[in-house]
Order: structure tokens, then sequence, then C-alpha cells
């Protein structure tokens, strides 16, 4: 059952001017990880910025479990789409579990403070990232990994349906991309989260998306289920680069080896 949609959505920053998006459309079932794979400039953040509704297509709509997302007030979308930024600053010198309770504010009511209930909720969420020991560490102290899993469990203390995230993985190094890799793959498997995923890592595509959307230009050049999407002749169109895409037996899962520049 789809979850979250966008049919023929497109967009672009000044009246007039070029389309960053161009009739684009998305499906997202319920319980699934949808992966957006381009390059530079393809226009996967500002997709994920039109499901999230903080931007409005200039045509087409997306729809969030029936309904128009155009026609729901900006709260009721932030207790249902929770949104993982490719980089999170803090102005102010808060917490780790503060940063958490902020994932609760869309259920709050005007001049309402978090109470027990909610306290108990963010807990739960620094528990199921793996961060619960970092709760009263500042945020600013934590290494890039620690504050992604930290943002990942703000969006998950909102209780939201739907998780957007951009580039989870980008500037981690390698022992935390497994790390931030393995905790959404578990979140998705015990707990039903559907995820959309923006990413230049093919290979973390490869073992997380059960479906993925290939976007360039703002037009998207091939979707569908990651094995019939993620090939060399896909991967040559999208990026210019010639890869091998092989079946891994001990990783399980497609990997993409990149080769050279195609000429």
């Amino acid at each position: 059952m789809t979850l979250l949609e966008a049919n023929d959505v497109s967009f672009e920053y000044e009246r007039g001017g070029a389309r960053v998006l161009d009739r684009v459309s998305l499906r997202v079932p319920r319980g699934g990880i949808v992966g957006l794979l381009g390059p530079n400039g393809s226009g996967k953040t500002t997709l994920l910025r039109l499901l999230s509704g903080t931007l409005a297509p200039a045509s087409g709509g997306v729809v969030l479990d029936g309904r128009s997302i155009a026609a729901m007030p900006r709260r009721e979308i932030a207790r249902r789409i929770a949104v993982v930024p490719q980089e999170t600053h803090s102005a102010f010198d808060f917490t780790a579990l503060e940063i958490v309770m902020m994932g609760r504010y869309p259920h709050l009511g005007a001049f309402e403070l978090e109470g027990g209930a909610d306290l108990a909720i963010a807990r739960e969420a620094l528990a199921a990232t793996g961060t619960t020991a970092l709760q009263a560490r500042r945020f600013a102290t934590l290494s890039g990994g620690e504050k992604q899993r930290v943002v990942i469990a703000s969006a998950l203390a909102q209780a939201s349906d739907v998780l957007l995230l951009d580039e989870p993985t980008a500037s981690l190094d390698l022992g935390f991309q497994l790390d931030v890799a393995a905790l959404l793959a578990r979140l998705n498997t015990e707990r039903g989260v559907t995820m959309v995923v923006s990413t230049h890592d093919l290979n973390l595509a490869a073992a997380l998306c059960g479906s993925l959307v290939m976007l360039r230009a703002g037009h998207v050049i091939a979707a569908g289920d990651t094995r019939s999407v993620l090939t060399s002749c896909n991967v040559r169109a999208l990026y210019g680069v010639d890869a091998e895409v092989v079946h891994h037996p001990r990783a399980r899962h497609l990997t993409v080896v990149p080769l050279a520049r195609a000429e």
C-alpha cells in the first residue's frame, strides 16, 4: 500500500527559470525504503522538500495516505513526516536529550511544555538509536556519526510515519557509515519505519533500499526495484561512469565498483 507519493511534480526556484524537477513521480510503499540517486544538482534535495511539504510544486502534487499535503496543516504534516537533513547545526548549546525532545514539538499545544510522556518517548528514541549514553552531552561536542544518530532519534521522537533522509552517511568515516546503515535497516525491520533516502553512496542504496529512483537534471531516468534499476547501464547513464555491478556473496546485496569515466 502506497503511503507517500509524488505525482508529476515540477518545480523551479524562480518563476520562469529552469525547472529543477520536471514531471517527477515517486511511490513510497508503507514500510518500504526508497532510495534517490543522482549527481549533484539532479533535484534530490528539492524532491525531499516537496515530499515534506516545505516547498510547494509548481504543478503536480504530493499525497500522504490518500490526502494532499497542500490541504494539511503544517503541524499535522510534521506529525507524519520527519526530516533528517544532511547537516545539523545548533545555534545554542543544547544537550543531545534536548535535541531529541525537539522532535516532540509538533505534538504540543500552544504554550504547552513537554511532559513525562514526552520525555519517555525521547528516551525511548535515544535507546533505539544507541545514543542513551550521550543524552547529557552537548550536541556540539559529538562526533559526526553521533550527531547523525541523535538527529535520527529526534526524528523518531516525532513519532512520524515517514523519515526523509538527505545524505545520511555523508562526511562520515567508514565505521560510522556502517553504523548508520545498520541503524536504518533495524528501524525499518523492527519498527516498520518508512523511509526515503537521498544518497550518493550506491552501495548503501544497494544494501538498504528495496526500490530506487534515479534522477538526472530533474528527470527520472529509471525507477523500480533495486535489482532491476541498479545496473551498469543505468550507472553509466546517471553519472557518466563505467562501473561493474555484481552480487557480493558475503555482503548479500549488489555492489558497485566504479572503473573509469565513460568515454
